[in-house]
């Protein structure tokens, strides 16, 4: 099992000087990755539809940018692996995106995660200028042109929404063939994508028999593709209530006491592939507990064992990294 947690960007934790010390200090800890959130806006009467059914938390309307807070931790961090989770990919055109991806993937040295997904909210869908219907289409083509700006050779390709003519697109990325692209959302047409042209499933802790439900989908999508599903890589989100008594056990995915919730996150993982993300920026308002339960997340998910060593040499710039080299990549249709 992989340990992750979230970059602080949000709320009282939406200040990069800050969010730049605790990136530091997370890596100090021993985990193995840092993922950024995305939200645009925070409209003043309640939107439909936000996941958990509780109406959204008010400090996402106070936000630092995904992108330029993963170059932030990109600086502030030498060894884990940078991703986001989710990044609403529909946002900007694909080749702005791809650009920005490509630039994040050169500073970190090779350890972007692109996390990707559709959103929940109309209204952001309005404020930024793009249409809510015909999302899923919208995605394929946005994959369609990452993969052609990040493939070696010339750049080119038409399609419904948008045309790249023949073009020189440097520089590439320094993974081959780009950066790990890991899909989000809990539908069959979702995990259906995931399996049949992702790096792997943007997740979120659930009761077993609901995950195992939904990952079959992928299982059969990547078979169907010719990929071998034991490649996709799987990332569960947990954002906790940590309590000092224990819940109930249709609670226990979510909610309780450190140890009840990370014996719920072992055991939906299965593979040394599947990670688990911790999202404490709901749970706290201070920096120091923050690292404090990050600290009591590592020590019952990792076995108290030690953190890798930060000598670790780190690519140069421009030395390309093989899909080989890459953690648990199928090969793309």
């Amino acid at each position: 099992m992989r340990i992750g947690f979230s970059v602080p960007q949000f709320g009282p934790f939406a200040d990069p000087d800050r969010s730049a010390r605790m990136c530091t200090a997370l890596e100090g800890l021993g985990c193995h990755s840092l993922w950024v959130a995305d939200r645009l806006l925070a409209p003043l009467a309640s939107p439909e539809g936000y996941p958990g059914g509780k109406g959204m938390p008010a400090r996402y309307a106070t936000h630092l940018d995904p992108l330029l807070t993963l170059g932030v931790a990109a600086m502030a961090t030498e060894r884990v692996r940078l991703g986001s989770s989710t990044l609403n990919a529909l946002w900007q055109p694909p080749l702005v995106l791809a650009r920005a991806l490509t630039t994040l993937d050169l500073i970190s040295h090779g350890r972007l995660d692109v996390g990707l997904g559709l959103g929940w909210m109309r209204e952001e869908y309005e404020a930024a200028g793009v249409p809510w219907r015909g999302r899923g289409a919208r995605l394929e083509e946005t994959l369609d042109v990452l993969d052609a700006v990040w493939r070696p050779g010339t750049v080119a390709h038409t399609g419904p929404l948008w045309t790249i003519p023949e073009s020189t697109v440097l520089p590439k990325p320094v993974q081959v063939p780009g950066p790990p692209v890991l899909l989000g959302g809990f539908t069959p047409t979702a995990l259906e994508r995931v399996g049949r042209r992702a790096d792997g499933w943007l997740s979120a802790s659930m009761p077993l028999p609901h995950l195992t439900g939904l990952w079959s989908v992928a299982v059969a999508a990547a078979e169907r593709a010719g990929r071998d599903p034991a490649g996709l890589r799987r990332v569960f989100r947990v954002n906790p209530e940590v309590t000092r008594a224990g819940a109930t056990p249709a609670e226990s995915h979510r909610r309780g006491t450190v140890r009840r919730i990370c014996d719920h996150l072992e055991a939906m993982c299965e593979a040394e592939t599947d990670e688990v993300l911790v999202d404490l920026q709901l749970t706290t308002d201070s920096p120091e507990e923050f690292l404090d339960l990050a600290a009591a997340f590592m020590a019952e998910l990792d076995g108290g064992s030690p953190a890798p060593a930060r000598d670790q040499p780190v690519p140069a710039r421009d030395q390309r990294v093989s899909a080989e080299d890459s953690p648990g990549r199928p090969p793309r249709a």
